[in-house]
């Protein structure tokens, strides 16, 4: 199995964090995104968007971070409790697969792209929306340890990188104490492994 990565990338982060939760052994394979070699032909063979992460297991190429996870779900986890056969638990984590592609996307995601990466948008309005969106998440986390069910999901792993390397968007995590305690029972997990932080002037501010 290999990973198409770039180290920094929350979405490839998500690809093997759930790939050494599941404890599959998986081959990393730097994309120098800062060169475009993630726009070459080699690579789109393997991602038309020219994104990452993608990935290869044996004859079969999956991209998109959250299409992973319900791949990798669906082929190694025998138990199911990642991603749910009841159709009621299944819809619930379909809702927060979309909403990290989408709110955690446009929010969290993209402040920090703003100050690790240097992206043109507009600060102010992607810290509103990260915050919006923030506010629902701690809620929903009221009298709950995970996003859906008694068992963590791959729901948790799409929403996790983004939300905990937040601050380094200019995201101040110390409003939503329901997301630092989902964060950290989600960094307890058998497997875990980190994104590598980034210090940027924004997150020394919040420290301050």
């Amino acid at each position: 199995m290999k990973i198409y990565d770039l180290e920094l990338s929350g979405h490839a982060h998500r690809a093997r964090l759930f790939a050494n939760l599941l404890g599959l052994e998986y081959n990393l394979i730097p994309v120098d995104l800062l060169n475009g070699a993630h726009k070459q032909p080699e690579y789109l063979a393997k991602n038309p968007f020219g994104q990452v992460p993608a990935l290869e297991d044996g004859d079969v190429t999956v991209y998109d971070s959250n299409a992973i996870l319900v791949y990798l779900a669906s082929k190694y986890d025998s138990d199911r409790t990642w991603l749910p056969v009841s159709p009621e638990l299944a819809a619930q984590v379909q809702v927060w697969l979309s909403k990290a592609a989408n709110e955690l996307h446009h929010g969290p995601a993209t402040a920090r792209l703003i100050t690790v990466f240097g992206a043109g948008y507009d600060p102010d309005v992607t810290i509103q929306k990260a915050n919006a969106l923030l506010n629902i998440m701690n809620e929903h986390l009221q009298n709950r340890t995970w996003f859906v069910g008694n068992n963590p999901t791959i729901a948790d792993i799409a929403l996790y990188s983004y939300t905990a390397h937040a601050p380094e968007g200019g995201v101040n995590l110390a409003h939503y104490p329901n997301i630092v305690n989902w964060l950290q029972k989600v960094e307890g997990l058998p497997g875990f492994i980190a994104m590598p932080t980034t210090e940027t002037d924004a997150k020394k501010a919040l420290a301050a």
